[in-house]
């Protein structure tokens, strides 16, 4: 057996603070990420920071709004299907065109997406300053094929204790 000598035996992993640092103890101020944020509280950190790109988002408030805006998304998507209705041209071909509840299904589509739009943006921008990037970095998404991807890999990353510099809090900490 071989033994390895740590290379830099002094290092100390970075630390995050505590809750109680900054003077909460339960759901932490919205200037602040939640880690391990519950589903209600996520989706509500949502709104409440409807057009906010300053600040962080930790991936459980990420990925708890992913999940609500995907099925949303996939409801309305299977409301305007299921809408469709077969018409006849006057040569005898038959296809599906927009009926009343399809174009309802359409309205709520465009509806929910002019919505979220906004937040999801401003959502996606602070998890990328929990893992210390630049929200310029969403523009990434722009590029065909690979964009989105590349994007989704850094909503992935674990949060860094250096994405603290993007932190704006409302106040001094209380102790």
């Amino acid at each position: 057996m071989s033994s390895q000598q740590d290379p830099n035996p002094n290092y100390q992993a970075p630390q995050y603070p505590s809750r109680t640092q900054y003077g909460y103890q339960g759901e932490p101020p919205l200037w602040a990420p939640y880690y391990g944020a519950p589903f209600k509280a996520a989706v509500q950190r949502v709104f409440k920071k409807y057009a906010t790109f300053s600040g962080r988002a930790s991936r459980a408030e990420y990925w708890w709004w992913a999940l609500v805006s995907g099925v949303v998304g996939i409801v309305l998507n299977i409301i305007t299907g299921a809408g469709m209705v077969n018409s006849t041209d006057a040569y005898g071909y038959s296809a599906p065109t927009p009926g009343p509840v399809s174009i309802v299904g359409y309205i709520l589509l465009i509806v929910w997406g002019l919505a979220i739009i906004v937040p999801s943006l401003a959502l996606t921008i602070r998890r990328l300053h929990d893992v210390n990037m630049s929200g310029w970095m969403v523009l990434l998404g722009l590029i065909p094929f690979i964009g989105g991807i590349i994007v989704l890999a850094f909503t992935l990353l674990p949060p860094k204790p250096e994405g603290q510099r993007f932190d704006v809090p409302l106040g001094p900490p209380t102790a």
